[in-house]
């Protein structure tokens, strides 16, 4: 795979996320794993990510019962985003990037 497919394949795992959610890293990843080291491990990257969010944000949501989620939901939420553009950013310049505080759940 050439470089410049590489990068987009990158981005695209990230950036596609913010319309299809964790199914674009799913499917890039699943497409491209065995053609590019790079875009596997990118993909696998932004797929944590989202799952890990996921999971963040449905806890956070609930814990709006306990009122604390009135402030967690809305520091967890930018969170998402900022990670999610750095991720789109380090992919642009074909970086590996590890996000911090989630799940390492596909390997």
């Amino acid at each position: 795979m050439r470089a410049d497919e590489e990068k987009t394949w990158g981005i695209l795992a990230h950036a596609g996320a913010f319309v299809l959610g964790f199914i674009s890293p799913l499917v890039v990843w699943l497409i491209y794993k065995d053609r590019s080291a790079w875009v596997d491990r990118t993909a696998k990257e932004a797929l944590n990510f989202q799952i890990s969010y996921a999971i963040y944000l449905f806890a956070t949501g609930l814990s709006i019962i306990l009122l604390i989620g009135f402030v967690l939901f809305p520091i967890v939420l930018i969170a998402y985003y900022v990670f999610m553009i750095i991720g789109i950013v380090k992919a642009a310049s074909m970086q590996d990037y590890r996000f911090p505080l989630i799940l390492r759940l596909v390997s």
